[in-house]
């Protein structure tokens, strides 16, 4: 395994704590304990007698800390072009979970530099992982599946990293049409035909803007005979506040309020690229909040899909009312057996929950115990919080049948955007999940890369696996 300037460094994970003889005299110089934790970097000529290659020593204690020891190892060896991770001798899933942490901590953002690059960010980029089996040939299920996951966290990582000025809501669009190519049947739905679809709160939202709104319909048919699992995405690929215009401050990185919409698109894809059985829906409302001539107002009053009236009471709280739209339509069109939704909406409930976990809301309990589950075991952990009839009862309008949110200090959006919300799936099985803080990284750690985390792809693979893939759950 020869790699640019010399013998790729080999990542060796200790199981139990157990260092070879070969490391054990370096280990223990450096104090070295192979703790869950610990890493360490031997150089060429200090790993081994035999070895002309770095070697990195990292703890490993079981398969759930697996993924993380991957990640740690691609940290440290970021400067590296190529890494080689030596899982001879370790359970097939063990092995697989570290190369999926590594490759998904080395993700960089795309890169749009012309000129010269500074040679500290020029060598930052892990371009090739291998890992090395007792049998290649026999490495199987687990090993296609990874792949697929770290193929769908790209995908959605990319879109959410890509300026406002590239990724129009067309454009977004558009480049859904790639997923042709894995099975997934793509259907634009453009913003001509708004009006005889009744998506009238998309069309007020986007209207504003010179680059016009969509509504892009993902499709995975699976193999079961069975209603699908519906995904809505919120797909604001830049979200100035409209009239009720944002401050300056972290406006740049409204260009990633699309987020919702690129993890609901990726976790299609993960699930093509596994085969799942189950058929899964995603409905992406994409549009550009901006301030024009044609603008929404605050107290605009707009019929939405569902039928109800809506008070607009402050433009820049257009998040649940593209997802409105967007999740009325997808019962309407698709029937589904349950509803979730993905939204950058509020980031008020950072406040709660910090950037660890995301805010789920539900209206069945089934369905929010499905969805901690699959966090859990996706590692992009949820918490339920709750919101009332008393909230709903708040959101009455005098002119209109709901208002949009409430003006004022000291209120609790998240819970009052998710009571609106509700209004709008009826009795059908729905969850609203609030990813505002778990969707951007703003440093590099030993876990995370730098920039959009794809935070949801892997839990919308998971909740699908765990609960809607046998034909006999209800």
């Amino acid at each position: 395994m020869e790699a640019l300037g010399g013998a790729v460094p080999l990542v060796v994970p200790l199981p139990d704590r157990v260092v070879p003889v070969s490391f054990s005299a370096a280990a223990r110089a450096a104090g070295f304990r192979a703790g869950a934790d610990e890493t360490l970097l031997l150089p060429g000529d200090a790993a081994s007698g035999n070895v002309e290659r770095e070697v990195l020593l990292i703890g490993l204690h079981d398969a759930a800390s697996a993924e993380a020891a991957g990640a740690r190892a691609a940290a440290a060896l970021s400067a590296r072009r190529e890494i080689a991770i030596d899982g001879r001798g370790l359970p097939r899933a063990l092995a697989v979970a570290l190369a999926l942490g590594a490759a998904l901590r080395a993700w960089r953002f795309p890169d749009y530099r012309q000129g010269p690059i500074p040679a500290e960010d020029a060598a930052a980029a892990i371009e090739r992982i291998d890992l090395v089996v007792d049998d290649p040939g026999h490495i199987g299920r687990r090993w296609r599946e990874a792949i697929g996951v770290v193929e769908a966290v790209g995908f959605a990582r990319r879109q959410i990293a890509e300026p406002a000025n590239i990724l129009t809501p067309l454009v977004f669009a558009e480049r859904l049409r790639c997923l042709e190519e894995a099975g997934i049947q793509v259907e634009i739905i453009p913003a001509g035909d708004f009006a005889r679809e009744g998506l009238n709160l998309l069309a007020a939202v986007g209207q504003g803007s010179i680059n016009t709104p969509a509504l892009a319909l993902l499709r995975w048919p699976g193999r079961l005979d069975l209603p699908p699992v519906a995904f809505v995405g919120k797909g604001m690929t830049f979200d100035t506040g409209g009239i009720s215009i944002k401050t300056a401050d972290r406006m740049w990185d409204m260009r990633a309020d699309m987020a919702g919409a690129a993890v609901c698109a990726g976790a299609v894809l993960a699930l093509a690229r596994r085969k799942s059985p189950a058929p899964v829906v995603a409905v992406l409302p994409l549009a550009e909040n901006m301030v024009g001539a044609a603008s929404y107002r605050p107290g605009d009053i707009v019929r939405s899909h569902h039928g109800l009236t809506v008070e607009i009471v402050d433009t820049d709280a257009e998040g649940r009312l593209i997802l409105a739209d967007a999740l009325s339509f997808a019962i309407a069109r698709f029937k589904p057996r349950a509803v979730v939704d993905l939204a950058t909406l509020t980031y008020s409930v950072v406040v709660a929950l910090g950037q660890e976990m995301a805010g789920i809301y539900a209206n069945d309990d089934l369905l929010a115990a499905s969805l901690a589950a699959a966090g859990a075991a996706a590692g992009e952990p949820v918490w339920r919080l709750p919101f009332t009839d008393g909230q709903r009862d708040q959101l009455a309008s005098d002119t209109a049948d709901i208002k949009q949110c409430l003006a004022g200090p000291l209120l609790p959006d998240a819970a009052l955007a998710a009571a609106f919300l509700s209004r709008f799936v009826g009795d059908t099985p729905w969850s609203h999940l609030d990813i505002g803080g778990t969707d951007l990284w703003e440093e590099a750690d030993e876990r995370h890369p730098a920039g959009p985390t794809g935070f949801g792809v892997r839990l919308l693979d998971r909740l699908i696996a765990l609960r809607y893939e046998d034909a006999d759950r209800p």
